[in-house]
């Protein structure tokens, strides 16, 4: 069985992207791994081509201002990706997106065992969403619990929305829905960088990536210096855990303090009551999901 990985990245270095602990730590997972690279003025490029592995294969784009709108770009170039590997199952991974040392063999074993069942379509995946630094995640009605990562190469599976994950699409036209995977459970989390940036850094980044959503008028009006504040949260929680060996010189080279502060907590009180019944009952009621677990297994 061939295993292609595949994900993209634009300025990474510019935006502060651990991509390339990204991509090494996929690297053991896969047979091939498929990098689409956006038009980059700061070296991108030229960072994944010093990782110097065989495996890789560098797919150059140019981003299309027609799909800034609703983070379609964002699908497009996870598409790009999908549409040139050649294994029998297919695994994403995010440019903020890092896998544990430990996580390759676990992974393949999942596959392996998924394959085997003619209903299973996909994968599904838990998520540490660290925030402000990293030691804190946020694990709270507002992130994503699991989501796709790893599905079968077969017609019609297609990035979905933002390339939040994917789903099976009976025609070229993905303004449809589209069909949610039947998926397992994979007990291998992912690792998600996101809000782990300088203040500075990250009000920057932010700044740049509303234009992927919204229009010039709005993010004029929306747009501003102030540092961002990642104190306006609902929840954090302590992370006790060990971060992946690839993310050791990204987590060194931390140049800000972030004190959490939950008494600045923007958490509303019905969602407040939502989360004390899932710490209370190990459920989350409600749960908006992008694929269709397939019970009993």
């Amino acid at each position: 069985m061939k295993i292609s990985g595949f994900t993209y990245i634009r300025n990474g270095l510019t935006y502060g992207y651990p991509f390339i602990p990204s991509i090494k730590s996929l690297l053991p997972v896969v047979d091939e791994l498929i990098v689409v690279v956006g038009d980059s003025t700061d070296g991108t490029r030229e960072a994944i081509m010093a990782i110097n592995d065989a495996k890789i294969r560098i797919i150059d784009s140019v981003w299309d201002e027609e799909f800034r709108i609703s983070g379609k770009i964002f699908a497009q170039q996870s598409n790009l990706g999908l549409d040139n590997i050649s294994g029998d199952w297919a695994f994403h991974i995010q440019a903020d997106e890092v896998l544990h040392e430990t996580a390759p063999e676990k992974i393949k074993e999942h596959i392996i065992q998924a394959d085997k069942i003619e209903e299973v379509e996909g994968l599904i995946f838990p998520y540490y969403h660290f925030w402000g630094d990293y030691s804190h995640i946020r694990n709270t009605r507002s992130t994503h619990r699991y989501e796709v990562r790893a599905f079968k190469n077969v017609k019609g599976v297609r990035s979905y929305r933002d390339s939040q994950g994917f789903r099976k699409y009976k025609t070229d036209n993905q303004d449809e829905d589209g069909q949610k995977l039947n998926v397992l459970k994979a007990d291998v989390p992912i690792y998600h960088y996101s809000y782990t940036r300088n203040p500075n850094l990250m009000k920057q980044k932010t700044n740049y990536f509303h234009r992927f959503w919204h229009n010039d008028e709005w993010v004029k009006k929306n747009t501003t210096p102030v540092p961002f504040d990642f104190n306006r949260v609902d929840k954090l929680e302590l992370f006790e855990g060990t971060h992946p060996k690839y993310m050791k010189e990204t987590i060194g080279q931390k140049d800000w303090d972030f004190e959490y502060d939950p008494t600045k907590s923007n958490m509303r009180l019905k969602y407040k009551l939502l989360h004390w019944i899932e710490k209370r009952f190990g459920y989350r009621l409600f749960e908006y999901k992008n694929y269709k677990l397939i019970k009993g297994r």
